[in-house]
Parts: structure tokens; sequence; C-alpha cells
């Protein structure tokens, strides 16, 4: 399914019920608490990230899906500050988190998960490039951290970035994802193309 910024995927202390999961879980219910239909989570989204979420309908085509993760090729779009030199190339670094829940680069091999971020400029406008990102490794914040530590902070990123001054959304969006079927074997592509508002924030910038 395809994610709304500002959704959670599945819930939290706070908040149990306004979740895809949740949503999800009720949709294929029917409305019946007693049934037994239920959704799995394969991966997450950040609440503030658009794009394309994958459920998996059964515990064996979960753990196969997430068994095979690293082989599932991932493309985001995202509206970053600046105009990136080189236009494509690679970003890494290892990641790890502090108390705060914070997301920060490190040198140390042992604090840190080593972490790999493909990007290609598509757009530029004067101030902001619009990005297609291959999410080599999926770490908590990954790109907003990879691409602040360039000095091109994602657009509304109000942790890692400037906030809300110039979009006010986080303008990352899960794109589209290549996986192989967990029983036929087949490999299906889903797309979702370029959400309207990162078009209005493009014409806008």
């Amino acid at each position: 399914m395809e994610k709304p910024s500002g959704l959670l995927t599945i819930g939290t202390d706070r908040d149990k019920s306004r979740t895809v999961h949740y949503l999800l879980n009720d949709y294929v219910r029917k409305g019946n608490p007693k049934s037994r239909n239920r959704v799995y989570v394969v991966h997450r989204l950040d609440r503030d990230t658009s794009g394309i979420l994958i459920f998996a309908k059964s515990v064996q085509s979960k753990q196969f899906l997430q068994e095979h993760w690293e082989q599932t090729d991932k493309h985001y779009l995202a509206i970053v500050h600046g105009r990136l030199e080189p236009k494509e190339g690679m970003i890494s670094s290892y990641l790890a988190e502090n108390t705060a829940q914070k997301v920060y680069s490190t040198l140390n091999a042992a604090k840190g998960k080593l972490s790999h971020t493909e990007y290609k400029v598509l757009q530029e406008t004067k101030g902001f490039s619009l990005v297609d990102i291959h999410l080599l490794t999926g770490r908590k914040h990954q790109i907003r951290v990879h691409f602040a530590d360039k000095g091109h902070p994602v657009a509304g990123d109000t942790k890692y970035g400037d906030g809300g001054a110039v979009s006010n959304r986080l303008a990352l969006h899960s794109r589209s994802i290549s996986f192989l079927h967990p029983f036929n074997g087949r490999k299906m592509t889903f797309d979702t193309g370029m959400p309207e508002d990162f078009v209005r924030l493009l014409d806008k910038l």
C-alpha cells in the first residue's frame, strides 16, 4: 500500500490505532473483531516518510520477504537542499544511535552498522535537487542522516535539517520496490511515481 506522510507504520505506546497496520487489519477483518484474518509487518517507514509499504498475508510470506530483504530493490525520491557534486554517487558510513534516539555517522565500526546510499540527481532548481535514491542497506533514518552529512538535508526534515521552512512535510518518498514472490518466484515490481505534493513543491522552488 502507499502510506501518506504523517501516519505511523505500526503502533507505539502512545498511539496504537492511528497506524497503517491497524487500518489494514481492520480492513481485512471487514469490521469483525473476532476474525482471524490479519496482515504481517514486513518493514517500516518513518512516520513522516510517504510511499510504498509491503505487508504479508501469512507468517511464511513475511519470513520469506524479511529473509530476502537485502536482495529487495528499493528506490526513494527526495528533495534535498542545495546542488550535489558529484551528480551521482554513493554515500557510506557507519550509523549509530544515541540515547536521544538520534542517528549519527561514526568512524567506529564497532559502534555503528555499515550503511550505503546510492543516489542520482534527477532535477535541479536554484537551491534544491530532486534525487533518486537506491537504498542498499535499510538502517533507521539512513537517507536523512547521509544527506545531512553531505550538507544537503532533506527538505522539511525537523530532526536532521532546518525543519519546515520550505516544506511542511518531509520531502522523502518510498517510490518503488521489487522483490521475488514468496511462492511462485516471479519478480514483482511496484512503482508509485512522484507524489503530487513533490511536483507542487518543485514548482514553488
